[in-house]
This record gives C-alpha cells, structure tokens and sequence, in this order.
C-alpha cells in the first residue's frame, strides 16, 4: 500500500502541473534510485518531452489571461496525466490498488486540484498587475517540486501535506469568487443609482442661458 500515498501526492500535482510531475519522478527513478518510480517514466525520450513540455508552461503560466487559456487547454490533459501517473505506480506495485483504482484516484484529485488552480487564476487575473501571476506561478512549481520530492521519500507524508492543500486551495477559491462576486454586485448597484438620478446624464446648461421650453415669459 505504499504506492496510494504516491498516486494521491501525484494526482494532486499533476493537477497543478503535470509535466513537472513527469519529469521529477523520471528523474529521481533514472538517477536518484527510487524503487516506487515506473520504468517507463525513466525512459529518455519520455524525459526529454516532459522538460520542454515543463519550460513552455513555466513560460507561459506566468503571463496573465494566457494563463487561463493554457489551463482551459489542459483541462483534460492534466486529469488523464494524473490517472496514467497513478495506474502506472499501481502497476508497477502490485500489492497496492488495482490499476482501474488508481487511475481513479490519480485523476479524480488532479481534477480536483486543476480546478482549484483554474479559478484561482482567473481570480488573480482580475487584479491590474502581473505580479500576483509569477508569484503564484513559482509558489505553485515550488509546491509540486517539493511535494513530489517528499512523495518519494515520505509518501504518507507528502499525501497529508496535499490534503491540506487540497483543502485550503478550496477554500481560497470560495473566498476569491465571492469576494469577486459582492464587487460586481456593488457596482451594478452603483450603476443603477447613478441611473435613477436626476437629470443624470443630461448636459449641464450653460449659466445665464435657457432652453426656449423653460424661459418664464413665455
């Protein structure tokens, strides 16, 4: 049952970023001499695909609405990675889940942890500077690269830590879209006060000048 631990910290990173998981697990199985990782993952070509695969979206995760539209791409990508990650750490440890289990446990919580980071960027997008983006960005490639790290060494551990961030990621979400909603509340209701004022939106009549319709002597 060791691998579940992996499959659950995996999933949830492979929501984050999946390339990245791809390629810290290829490696530490290929140089670093972990028996949890696949084989496969180890392969070279496999290696080479996930590092350019990590640098373009290293690249274009932290530029902001581009952002948006990467994960709206990789809004399958990333739940199928989780779930091939997770049925291949199950296969290649046969007294943990089933395959079919695993690769269910894999995508469900990258799916999970895809949307949490989805609604997090749009949310953060709404603010005029970039900034928030690349520190986002970094914050999250340095929470896959030490979850996944701790996964291979501590895998009960690292599963606890991506519960928890599991957890707080959502609540973040809900924070963020109602904040984001009451905004856009108050000022519809601006608008429509500023609409039931009157003579709002009428020019300003120039001093000492009236309209032929409003002069007294008439």
């Amino acid at each position: 049952m060791e691998a579940v631990p992996l499959i659950f910290t995996s999933g949830w990173a492979s929501g984050i970023n999946a390339y990245a998981v791809v390629l810290l697990l290829g490696l530490f199985g290929r140089f670093g001499g972990a028996d949890s990782v696949p084989p496969v993952l180890e392969r070279t070509d496999v290696l080479i695909a996930a590092a350019v695969l990590f640098l373009c979206e290293a690249v274009l995760d932290k530029i902001p609405y581009v952002d948006s539209v990467w994960d709206v791409v990789h809004t399958f990508v990333r739940p199928i990675a989780g779930a091939t990650v997770g049925a291949l750490l199950a296969a290649h440890d046969p007294g943990s889940l089933g395959e079919v289990a695993a690769g269910a446990v894999g995508g469900a919580t990258a799916l999970l942890s895809h949307g949490i980071k989805a609604g997090l960027r749009m949310a953060v997008n709404t603010s005029p500077e970039p900034a928030s983006n690349v520190l986002l960005s970094l914050g999250e490639d340095l929470s896959v690269a030490g979850l996944v790290t701790l996964a291979v060494f501590h895998p009960w551990l690292a599963a606890s830590a991506a519960a928890v961030l599991l957890l707080l990621g959502g609540l973040l979400v809900w924070f963020a879209v109602s904040r984001i909603r009451r905004f856009w509340l108050r000022r519809k209701e601006r608008r429509r006060a500023r609409a039931r004022t009157p003579g709002h939106g009428e020019p300003r009549e120039a001093e000492g000048f009236r309209r032929p319709d409003r002069d007294p002597a008439r």
